[in-house]
């Protein structure tokens, strides 16, 4: 048997244990016998190579017999692939919330910790995001399978966040959005978005206000402009909710939100929106990651709302969410 023998536990895309020996070779477990060891057989076992080595290990990991008889090349890149993916898997398993996980700033932090050569993100990245979904709870694969009540419809101040759901349509707004909806109407923006819709679902429909000045909880708003493109659905609906509501098609997407002087909208502010939600969603996501999301979102506006109204806001904002409105008031994923 070699002398100092250098053991990391590992395991299989199955979930399965696997010994990895000096770096260099992989070991399957195949059976344990009566006394509680167990045996490992090297990975090209059941290849042609046919490879007859093995290690066997007592109950506390430690090596009672290792047959080194190895008849292929070692295989440093191929282990090193199998340890960063057991390790990446451990450190997901850690964070309470892995919602908040990116697959290259835990992929950076473990790859500086191994002292072996370490694949490329590329090579694990798909492995990555699978064991992150894994974490989350089962995903829902049709509307009739989503709870109405869920203590993931709750904002991080513990308030109700899914307000509707019917056969074809729900509904996420929290208390705070629909105060600035009820005091800020004067100029409401909707659009729709496939891209960042659950797999069940059709579309992601969002609608939002212009906040221009703040404390209009006294000031009574006789003319509701509705910004919009030109899908003929949306514009009936809101005259069907609001029969005297100005509707503000969008004759050109470089300029159709320049209405009433709104100097701090984007060129298309809810088109803008999202294509922001689009970055930060992968296509389709798992419907709670969308929420979680859509939650984060909401809570960065009401922060944001707060601290402008006691005068306390000076950040620079991002690149993408520059001069874009201040809050998401409605979320509407439509199933049909």
């Amino acid at each position: 048997m070699e002398d100092n023998i250098e053991i990391e536990i590992s395991e299989t895309n199955r979930g399965n244990e696997q010994i990895i020996i000096n770096k260099k070779h992989k070991f399957n477990f195949s059976f344990q016998r009566k006394d509680k060891s167990k045996i490992y057989r090297c990975t090209e076992y059941k290849t042609l190579n046919k490879c007859k080595s093995l290690i066997i290990l007592n109950d506390k990991k430690e090596v009672l017999k290792y047959e080194s008889l190895h008849n292929h090349l070692e295989k440093e890149i191929d282990v090193s692939i199998s340890v960063a993916k057991h390790k990446i898997k451990e450190e997901i398993k850690k964070n309470s919330i892995p919602m908040d996980i990116k697959p290259k700033h835990i992929f950076n932090a473990v790859s500086q910790e191994m002292e072996l050569i370490c694949p490329e993100y590329s090579t694990i990245r798909s492995q990555i995001i699978r064991n992150i979904n894994k974490q989350f709870p089962p995903n829902k694969k049709s509307f009739d399978d989503i709870f109405i009540e869920s203590k993931y419809y709750k904002t991080k101040r513990n308030e109700n966040f899914m307000i509707f759901k019917n056969t074809d349509l729900i509904i996420f707004q929290s208390p705070f959005q629909a105060y600035l909806f009820s005091n800020y109407h004067k100029n409401i923006f909707a659009d729709g978005t496939f891209y960042a819709a659950p797999k069940f679902s059709y579309q992601l429909f969002i609608t939002r206000t212009y906040v221009g000045e703040f404390n209009m909880s006294n000031k009574l708003i006789t003319t509701i402009n509705f910004h919009c493109d030109f899908e003929q659905g949306i514009s009936n609906a809101a005259k069907k909710v609001f029969p005297n509501i100005n509707i503000k098609y969008c004759y050109n997407v470089n300029n159709w939100n320049y209405y009433e002087n709104i100097e701090h909208l984007t060129n298309n502010a809810s088109e803008s929106y999202n294509s922001y939600l689009n970055n930060i969603f992968p296509n389709k996501p798992l419907f709670y990651k969308l929420i979680y999301i859509l939650k984060e979102e909401e809570n960065l506006s009401y922060n944001d709302y707060q601290r402008r109204t006691k005068g306390t806001w000076k950040k620079k904002a991002k690149k993408y969410l520059k001069e874009c409105l201040i809050d998401l008031n409605d979320i509407n994923i439509n199933l049909k």
